[in-house]
């Protein structure tokens, strides 16, 4: 099987690739900017999902395209560029992935499509749609893209991943970190749910996805557990051997603060430390049912979160980032 991933130097583009060379894919890389660690094993082509022409026959023979490339939550660029990227660069992707005869494709949409589930629990892929900022909207954008797609027929399957973590992840080593240098303070009481999944898990599901998907679909692949912020930082407090703070922020100064450090911050194009968007983390609740999952690809996530923080702590130790 051939496979090529859009992405391949995130956290769970890089992790994808790994695995599927252990499956004896081949698998070629789309490479922009960034590098990957190391790139024995890969087929690379130069380009930029912006540029329709760059992208010109480069699918060719692909069995299964994974879209990850996207421009996240916290980056640097402004409303025009989010566009640009998660969703006209779709557009490109799937007009040369079906000008190529690409058999199946798989794009990674996010959670934060649905914005805040008031409902506070898990929730499935019929839950309704209620994107919060740019790049939510743009996610929910390129979704609709690689639907529309799929209803002109082509085999197109979006996949909706939990908070996913696990060694490489820089993102969930931020956290990690405020909580072992004692410096996270909760903001609220800690209520909100999410549905963490370990990297491992989520890859599985993925393949997974490739293997037994219909087209036209929506999946939502977390972890086991529904948890909230609470439990979340008490488990790596406790896998870091410290104890969380008993008291917490309110939520109003802390808003007044972040939107303060935001526009400060954009002066000179750099990221906050606290922005509206990670304050989405302590109030903006996503928790995804796995059901269908389960039921129509044999999804079963085994890695329970106070294993995988574990795990996930151990390689950072181990590795040098964390002491």
């Amino acid at each position: 099987m051939k496979a090529f991933i859009t992405g391949a130097s995130g956290f769970i583009g890089s992790h994808l690739a790994r695995q599927l060379l252990r499956h004896n894919w081949q698998v070629s890389i789309l490479r922009h900017e960034r590098d990957l660690e190391n790139l024995g094993g890969y087929q690379v082509f130069h380009g930029d999902i912006r540029d329709s022409h760059s992208l010109k026959d480069m699918f060719k023979g692909t069995d299964v395209l994974f879209h990850l490339a996207a421009a996240l939550g916290a980056s640097r660029i402004n409303k025009k560029e989010f566009f640009a990227i998660n969703v006209q660069g779709t557009e490109n992707v799937l007009k040369a992935a079906a000008d190529a005869g690409v058999g199946k494709v798989i794009h990674f949409s996010s959670a934060g499509v649905l914005g805040s589930v008031k409902e506070n629990k898990a929730v499935g892929e019929d839950h309704p749609v209620h994107p919060i900022d740019t790049y939510d909207l743009t996610k929910l954008g390129s979704e609709r893209t690689a639907l529309r797609f799929a209803r002109k027929g082509m085999d197109v399957v979006v996949i909706r991943p939990g908070w996913a973590y696990g060694h490489g992840d820089s993102r969930t080593f931020k956290l990690i970190k405020a909580v072992a240098k004692k410096r996270f303070i909760m903001v609220t009481k800690g209520d909100t749910r999410m549905t963490p999944v370990y990297i491992h898990d989520l890859i599985e599901g993925i393949l997974l996805c490739a293997e037994r998907s219909k087209g036209g679909e929506i999946f939502h692949l977390a972890g086991p557990e529904v948890l909230s912020v609470k439990d979340v930082v008490t488990t790596i407090g406790e896998a870091v051997g410290v104890q969380i703070p008993r008291f917490s922020l309110p939520l109003f100064p802390v808003k007044v603060a972040a939107w303060s450090m935001e526009k400060a911050f954009a002066f000179f194009k750099r990221e906050a430390p606290l922005t509206m968007g990670k304050l989405g983390f302590f109030i903006h609740p996503k928790p995804l049912s796995i059901q269908k999952a389960k039921k129509e690809l044999d999804y079963s996530p085994e890695t329970n979160f106070r294993k995988g923080m574990q795990r996930t702590i151990s390689w950072y130790r181990d590795n040098g980032w964390l002491s």
